[in-house]
C-alpha cells in the first residue's frame, strides 16, 4: 500500500515531535541503572520552557501555575498461533504496534479556580498562549466554584528521577521478540489438545517534566515492560474450550524482567494444565476454605482495597467510573476490616511497582504509608487538594494524569498485603486446610458500586483436601461481602512467596483514564467463603 499525502504528513508530524522531545528530555536511557547523573536538573531547554508558563500565568494573575511535559511511548509485540482447519499447517500470524505522543498541559489556579489547557505543539510561543488560555479557562469556571482549592504544602525539588533498569526493551529487535514468542508456542503445541496460543510483549515508557510556581523542576522517566500467554484447548466431543494464562507479574523495569520471565520454560507447564482444565470435574458450591495465590488474590486487593480507600470515592466527588464507597470518612480509624495481623500499603516507592515514580504529577516526593493497620483501616489515598477536606495538613503524592492533554486527579498507588513476618511456606499454608480450594490468576469478576459486595472468578482450581493439592477442578467462583470476606482472612505465606503483582489498565473518571500499580501478595487462606458454580 503506497503513502498518501495525509499519511505522509501525519508521519513526518510525528518524526519531527520526537526529534523535538529527545532534544529536550535527553537520552531517555541515560541512567539504565537507576543511578544518578553528575546533575540533577533538568534540561535546560525544558526550563526555558517552564519559565515562559509560569512567568505568563504569573502576569495575568495566577497564585499558582504548573506544566508538565510528557512524552508517551508504547511497544507492543503479538502473536497468535492456530491451525489452518483445512490443512492442518500451524500459522504463526505477529501483529507489531507502535504509539507516541508528546505535548504539554498548563494548569493555572485563580482566585481558587483551577483552569487547564493543552496542546501537542511544544514551542515557547505555544506555551504562552496555552498558559494565557488556561487563564481564561479558570476565569470561565469561577462562576460554578463553591469551594476555593486548597493546596497543602509541599517541598521545591530540583531533581530526575529514572526507574532502574538494565536493558531499554525498545533497542530489543522485534524479530527477537517474535522469536522468543514463536519459541514459547511450539513448546504448549507440543501438548496434545492444546488448539492454539496467543501472547504479547508490551513496553511502555514516559518522559516526564513537572515545573510549578513554587520552585519545582523535576524530570523522571518511567519505564514498564511487561507481557502474557495464553495456551487454549478443546475438546470435539464434548465441546468444552479452556483457556490457561501465563502472566509473569507486570513490573517497573526493563527487558531483564522478560529475560527472567522464561515463556518457554512455562508454555509447557500452562499447556498441560489447560488439557487438564478440559476434563476437570465441576465444583460442589458450598462453603469452603480458599488458597488464593498471588496472581488472583491481586484483583481482589485492587476491588475491595485499592477503590475503596479512595478519598474522592469516599466523598462522593468519584462516582463515574466504578461508583463510589462504602468507606466513609466517618469509619476513619472505626472500620475493622480483618484480623490484627492484616496490614495494606499504600505506596508509590516500592522498588518494581507500576505507580511507583520520584514524584506525582502534583510535585509531592512519593511516599509509604500504612493504609489498613492492624487490620483497622487508617488512611485514604489523598493529593494535595484533598488533605485539608479531611482535616489532614498532607497529600500522599497520588496524582497522575494518563497524559499531557489530561488533567491529574487521584489515582491508587501500589496497595500492597504485607506478607507473614513468620516462617509459612506454601504447602503448610495449604496443610492447614480440610477441604478448600487452591485458585490461581484472574477470571470474571464484578463488584457493586460501593466496593462492598463482590464476586471472583480465577484461570485455574485445584481441590484441597485433608491438607494436600489434588486434582484440578472447574466452573469456580467466589462470593463475599467486602469485611466479611477480610474477616475470614487466615494468614499468608512468607516473604519468599510474596509477588509484586501489577494491573496496567485502571479505569477512572470522565472523561476516562488509566492508570497502573501494582498489588503484592503473598498466597494467603481465607476461611469459609461462598463458593459458586459457574457456568
Amino acid at each position: 500500500m503506497g503513502f498518501t499525502r495525509r499519511h505522509f504528513l501525519g508521519v513526518s508530524t510525528a518524526a519531527v515531535g520526537a526529534v523535538l522531545a529527545d532534544e529536550l528530555f535527553g537520552p531517555a536511557w541515560a541512567f539504565a541503572q537507576g543511578t544518578q547523573s553528575s546533575s540533577v536538573e533538568p534540561t535546560r531547554q525544558l526550563t526555558n520552557l517552564a519559565d515562559v508558563a509560569l512567568g505568563t500565568a504569573k502576569k495575568l494573575g495566577a497564585s499558582y501555575a504548573d506544566i508538565r511535559i510528557n512524552r508517551y511511548r508504547d511497544e507492543i509485540v503479538s502473536l497468535r498461533t492456530v491451525p489452518d482447519l483445512a490443512t492442518g499447517k500451524v500459522n504463526h500470524v505477529p501483529s507489531v504496534s507502535e504509539n507516541q505522543s508528546f505535548g504539554f498541559g498548563v494548569r493555572v489556579l485563580v482566585n481558587g479556580t483551577w483552569g487547564f489547557s493543552s496542546s501537542p505543539i511544544v514551542t515557547a510561543e505555544e506555551v504562552a498562549r496555552i498558559a494565557g488560555e488556561a487563564i481564561a479557562v479558570s476565569k470561565a469556571s469561577a462562576a460554578l466554584q463553591t469551594n476555593p482549592v486548597q493546596l497543602a504544602p509541599v517541598r521545591a525539588y530540583v531533581d530526575r528521577w529514572t526507574t532502574p533498569h538494565k536493558k531499554n526493551p525498545f533497542e530489543v529487535p522485534i524479530p527477537d521478540k517474535l522469536a522468543l514468542l514463536e519459541k514459547a508456542h511450539n513448546e504448549a503445541k507440543k501438548v496434545p489438545k492444546v488448539f492454539s496460543a496467543s501472547s504479547v510483549l508490551i513496553a511502555h515508557a514516559e518522559d516526564k517534566f513537572f515545573a510549578s510556581s513554587e520552585g519545582s523542576r523535576i524530570q523522571q522517566y518511567v519505564l514498564h515492560t511487561y507481557g502474557v500467554m495464553d495456551a487454549r484447548a478443546r475438546d470435539l466431543e464434548t465441546r468444552i474450550a479452556r483457556t490457561r494464562t501465563y502472566r509473569p507479574d507486570a513490573q517497573a523495569g526493563g527487558w531483564e524482567l522478560m529475560e527472567a520471565a522464561d515463556f518457554p520454560g512455562n508454555a509447557r507447564r500452562i499447556g498441560e494444565q489447560v488439557v487438564e482444565h478440559l476434563s476437570a470435574p465441576a465444583v460442589k458450591p458450598g462453603k469452603k476454605d480458599l488458597v488464593l495465590l498471588p496472581g488472583n488474590l491481586g484483583l481482589t486487593i485492587h476491588e475491595s482495597i485499592g477503590h475503596a480507600t479512595e478519598l474522592d470515592r469516599a466523598l462522593g466527588y468519584e462516582a463515574n467510573l466504578a461508583g463510589t464507597s462504602f468507606v466513609t470518612v466517618d469509619k476513619r480509624g472505626k472500620l475493622r476490616y480483618g484480623p490484627n495481623f492484616m496490614n495494606i500499603q499504600g505506596d508509590r516507592t516500592l522498588p518494581g511497582g507500576l505507580s511507583t515514580c520520584g514524584y506525582d504529577d502534583d510535585g509531592a516526593k512519593t511516599i509509604e504509608w500504612l493504609i489498613i493497620e492492624n487490620g483497622v483501616f487508617q488512611r485514604y489515598q489523598t493529593i494535595r487538594d484533598q488533605a485539608h477536606l479531611i482535616g489532614e495538613k498532607e497529600g500522599r503524592a497520588c496524582s497522575y494524569a494518563d497524559s499531557w492533554d489530561s488533567i491529574p486527579f487521584q489515582r491508587i498507588p501500589n496497595v500492597w498485603l504485607k506478607p507473614n513476618e513468620k516462617e509459612m511456606s506454601l504447602d503448610t499454608l495449604i496443610g492447614q486446610v480440610d477441604d478448600g480450594i487452591l485458585i490461581d490468576d484472574r477470571g470474571s469478576w464484578s463488584i457493586d458500586q460501593q466496593r462492598y459486595n463482590f464476586q471472583f472468578g480465577g484461570d485455574a482450581f485445584w481441590e484441597i483436601k485433608n491438607g494436600k493439592k489434588g486434582n484440578m477442578i472447574s466452573r469456580v467462583a467466589y462470593q463475599s461481602r467486602t469485611q466479611d470476606f477480610w474477616s475470614s482472612y487466615a494468614g499468608s505465606c512468607d516473604k519468599r512467596f510474596w509477588r509484586n503483582v501489577g494491573l496496567t489498565a485502571d479505569g477512572k473518571g470522565e472523561p476516562g483514564q488509566t492508570n497502573s500499580m501494582s498489588h503484592g501478595c503473598a498466597p494467603s487462606l481465607f476461611r469459609q467463603v461462598n463458593v459458586l458454580l459457574t457456568d
